[in-house]
């Protein structure tokens, strides 16, 4: 049975990484000793290991060991072997590359329908859904394709911004941004604000955290859903 955590962001302002939703996590990951650490959509400025130390020290406050994938021979094997798994945020452009160059991404989405317990944040939250077309994120490098892991029936918009009225900036919104994706496509997008989260038991999938969402449907006026809504017939 699918268990997947999908939140916004890893930081809530003036928080510690990951702090906000470490009760959940320390949950989710209940039976894990170790998760394995996808860093692959860190495009600079921090590596791999440093990368990956960041995310151990937040889980060595609930007794968790992380491993990084990138510190295996063999990343399918890490993937198939692993307890839980954590894709952490940066470019989606770039993550999504890198499964897809390591071939792991048909293996993620496999293992964690069949049950291994899964974290993502940010860029990882995004693979979550049918592509990552509706992610915000520049395309610094060149995907072999949008499509991402599907472990949800629609796709995701992390880090959701609503228009600031007072605001003299007449660039485009989040909202306009993804109304542009709609009028070539047809899947549904969640836009979750900071500090909302998806949790997901089979095909169970529930809104959590203390803000609402906003739901963009092709050819619909947008929607705001309230904390505990449920989106399991959401497609």
């Amino acid at each position: 049975m699918k268990s997947i955590i999908i939140a916004s962001t890893s930081t809530l302002h003036g928080g510690n990484y990951l702090e906000y939703i470490l009760p959940i996590l320390k949950t989710h990951f209940k039976n894990c000793k170790t998760i394995l650490f996808i860093p692959y959509a860190r495009p600079g400025g921090i590596s791999h290991d440093d990368y990956t130390k960041k995310a151990a020290e937040a889980f060595a406050t609930i007794n968790i060991e992380v491993k990084g994938i990138h510190e295996f021979e063999n990343p399918k094997d890490a993937v198939k072997n692993a307890e839980g798994i954590f894709t952490g945020g940066g470019n989606t452009f770039l993550l999504v590359t890198q499964l897809y160059k390591n071939n792991v991404m048909q293996l993620l989405s496999e293992t964690v329908k069949n049950g291994t317990p899964y974290l993502g944040s940010s860029a990882g939250s995004n693979i979550c859904g049918l592509s990552m077309q509706s992610t915000n994120d520049m395309p610094i490098v060149y995907p072999p394709s949008f499509q991402t892991l599907g472990l949800i029936p629609f796709n995701l918009n992390p880090h959701y911004l609503d228009a600031d009225l007072q605001s003299k900036h007449m660039g485009e919104t989040r909202e306009t941004r993804i109304k542009e994706f709609h009028a070539f496509n047809s899947i549904p997008v969640l836009g979750l604000r900071e500090g909302s989260w998806l949790e997901v038991k089979g095909e169970k999938i529930i809104l959590k955290g203390d803000l609402k969402a906003r739901l963009f449907r092709q050819n619909q006026d947008p929607t705001e859903l309230e904390a505990e809504s449920d989106l399991s017939d959401l497609k």
